[in-house]
């Protein structure tokens, strides 16, 4: 079984991963990000390591005899003209702040090319752990009901509209008005501004309406950076007075799954799987 090189930020999905390691029994070695990366993930094997320290990782990961690298986690976009990069990092930056003018997945693109240089296979979250991905149809007990599926079907359809803009994944429509749109804020900040609109224009006491959609970019680098929903996703929801939650099937990850699906049954939401073919 291949050492897996993880290189973690903020949140949850790196401290699951490790989990799934640990209790597979796969070698495991974490680059802790710093300031970024949590402090659960102290308890795994690895080292604390700059953004900007190229060398460092690369070398890191070779010592502990990774063959496969794994991006997992938050990490805002750097200020460039703050970073100290070391000698390796400062060889690579130039190209890295020149494919960030073209967006965060260019970005993130140039920085999986500079370790796929080094020899290293990159390894998916969805891989790394293999049951992430949300399922086609309901994911719990809790259907959508037949006045949410126009909703459903504009929210995709302004979440899929924004990725193509390189904007964010996700939107939350109400009644066919569309509530908040997410941009670098991320999920759980637009929800929360969601919660503060009048009710009268979201659901709210028990009259659920409304849903969040999330949705990868067309040009998004599904290995590192595929949308995300958790617990605190169904909480945040639920607080806005939405009804559900929906995806692409394959194509959305969903943290602590057994959880999520409890929570969102006990609060009366849905969280759905959707074609991603679908109109």
């Amino acid at each position: 079984m291949t050492r897996l090189g993880l290189i973690a930020g903020g949140g949850g999905l790196p401290v699951e991963i490790a989990m799934a390691c640990q209790k597979a029994g796969r070698p495991l070695f974490v680059v802790r990000l710093k300031g970024f990366a949590g402090p659960e993930l102290a308890e795994f094997p690895g080292a604390d390591i700059g953004i900007a320290e190229l060398g460092k990782c690369i070398r890191a990961l070779k010592t502990a005899g990774c063959e496969s690298v794994c991006f997992a986690g938050q990490v805002n976009r750097p200020d460039f003209a703050a970073l100290r990069p070391d000698v390796r990092g400062l060889k690579a930056l130039p190209g890295l702040i020149a494919a960030a003018r073209h967006g965060d997945d260019g970005l993130l693109r140039a920085l999986l090319q500079e370790f796929e240089k080094e020899g290293f296979r990159i390894e998916g979250a969805d891989e790394a752990m293999g049951d992430l991905r949300l399922p086609h149809g309901p994911l719990g007990k809790i259907k959508p009901e037949a006045r949410h599926k126009a909703d459903i079907a504009r929210a995709l359809y302004v979440a899929r509209e924004l990725g193509r803009m390189d904007v964010g994944q996700g939107a939350v429509v109400c009644e066919g008005l569309v509530l908040a749109v997410e941009a670098q804020e991320g999920t759980d900040a637009m929800l929360r501004r969601v919660a503060e609109l009048p009710q009268a224009i979201r659901g709210g006491d028990g009259g659920l309406r409304g849903v969040l959609a999330k949705a990868p970019k067309p040009i998004q680098e599904t290995r590192v950076d595929l949308p995300t929903i958790g617990l605190a996703t169904i909480q945040r929801a639920a607080r806005a007075g939405l009804a559900g939650v929906v995806g692409e099937a394959g194509r959305l990850l969903v943290l602590d799954r057994s959880e999520v699906i409890a929570l969102a049954d006990d609060l009366g939401l849905f969280v759905l799987g959707v074609d991603p073919e679908a109109p």
